[in-house]
Order: C-alpha cells, then sequence, then structure tokens
C-alpha cells in the first residue's frame, strides 16, 4: 500500500440535514444522516424515488452544503472551507461518476481524461502514459482509447466516466445510477468493474442505484427512506 492510501480515511457524514423550501414550509431531504464509507470499501445505497439518495450524494460531492452536521472527506470538515478552498477539495480528493456520460463529443476516450489536466492548470509528465493505463484497466484499449464517444457502445462510454473519476487518484468515489442506461448484462459488467477499481484504487466509494438485482456485488447495502438511512 502507498503512503497516499496509508493517510485516506474515506467518506464521513455526520448528523447531515438537509432542507429545501417547499412553499411557506421546508422539505426535509436528509434527516440526521450518518454514514462512513473507508477507503477500499464499497458501499451501495438504495431506495425509492425521493427517498433523498440524490441529495445525499450531491452532500457527500460538496456540491451542495447541509443545513447541519458535517461532511469530512478524508478527516477534512469541508463545511468549514470557503467555497475555492471547497472546489479544491472537489476536484483533488473526489471522483465522480454521473448518471449520464456527458462526455465531450469532439473528443477521444483518451484526450477525455487528459482534458481535465488544462482544467487543473498543468501538463504532468507522462499524463499520457497514466491516461492510456487507466483506459486499458478498466477495459478500453488499443484502437478504442482514440474513438469518440459516438463511436463507443453505452457499456464504453461509461467505462471513460469512470477512468475519468479516477484520473486525479481520488480518495472517495461517488456514483450516480450507473447502469440506467445499460442492459442488466452490461449493468453487471460496470458493477463489477466499480468494484475492482475500488479494491485496486482504494477509494471510499459509494454508488446511489434502484437496481436491486446487483447489489450482491457490493460490500454493503443501505436502505434510504424519507431522508434516512438504515
Amino acid at each position: 500500500m502507498t503512503t497516499a492510501l496509508k493517510t485516506r480515511t474515506g467518506l464521513a457524514l455526520r448528523g447531515v440535514t438537509l432542507t429545501y423550501p417547499d412553499g411557506e414550509h421546508r422539505l426535509t431531504a436528509l434527516d440526521g444522516v450518518t454514514l462512513e464509507v473507508a477507503p477500499g470499501e464499497f458501499t451501495a445505497v438504495a431506495g425509492p424515488s425521493g427517498s433523498g439518495k440524490s441529495s445525499l450524494l450531491a452532500v457527500a460531492a460538496t456540491l451542495l452544503r447541509p443545513d447541519s452536521g458535517e461532511v469530512l472527506i478524508d478527516g477534512q470538515d469541508a463545511g468549514a472551507l470557503g467555497d475555492a478552498a471547497r472546489a479544491a477539495l472537489r476536484r483533488d480528493r473526489l471522483g465522480i461518476v454521473f448518471q449520464q456520460s456527458n462526455l465531450l463529443a469532439s473528443l477521444t476516450a483518451l484526450e477525455q481524461l487528459l482534458v481535465l489536466e488544462s482544467v487543473r492548470g498543468g501538463r504532468p509528465r507522462g499524463a499520457r502514459e497514466r491516461a492510456a493505463a487507466l483506459l486499458a484497466s478498466v477495459g478500453l484499449d488499443g484502437s478504442k482509447q482514440h474513438r469518440r464517444p459516438h463511436q463507443l457502445s453505452g457499456g464504453e462510454r461509461q467505462r471513460v466516466n469512470i477512468a475519468r473519476a479516477l484520473f486525479g487518484n481520488p480518495s472517495v468515489l461517488l456514483v450516480d445510477e450507473p447502469t440506467s442506461a445499460l442492459d442488466h448484462e452490461r449493468g453487471a459488467q460496470i458493477v463489477d468493474l466499480l468494484a475492482e477499481v475500488t479494491r485496486t484504487h482504494g477509494t471510499a466509494t459509494v454508488m446511489v442505484t434502484h437496481d436491486r438485482d446487483l447489489l450482491d456485488r457490493v460490500d454493503r447495502v443501505l436502505r434510504m427512506h424519507d431522508g434516512r438511512l438504515a
């Protein structure tokens, strides 16, 4: 295990409450949620639509500030940070796999990863080789790395999405309904891949899903109902 992995503590939410305005009242999306996910652990959060799963992911991603409670990434309290520092924490410590791949139509699979270096303001030595190796590790090698999104299948686009999320070597990997646009077989392959990268990269992985048939592939399943985890 590398030094970087030894210093990781993963994701922790402690007593998190989130409300939204709803006319004259407020709607509770998260109600005192506490959750800890260790490095190398693959946790799924399942529940019906409107149960709070998306809100949980948005708070864990530091995209929304909760009304109360703490969100800790590798022990750092995101709520204590200003906007710029939160953005830096998100960039350096978090990987997010969206439900839709949101790949740039004009870029090849390899370029989808390399463009992140420009966003970070640098061009580290060996970035191309590292991107190619990462794509190969998720099952995209050879000519597939030079294809644009419309030349890839839905499952292949999701693999690029996962590789892109891992390119910054994140501590925490947050995954939003990764199989919603895939058939069962390809969906199972993607969840198996997520389980593998969780182990090999040592990420604390949280996957929100509605697909109960794939839950036997994760380390732990939490159920969400009316903003509460069980």
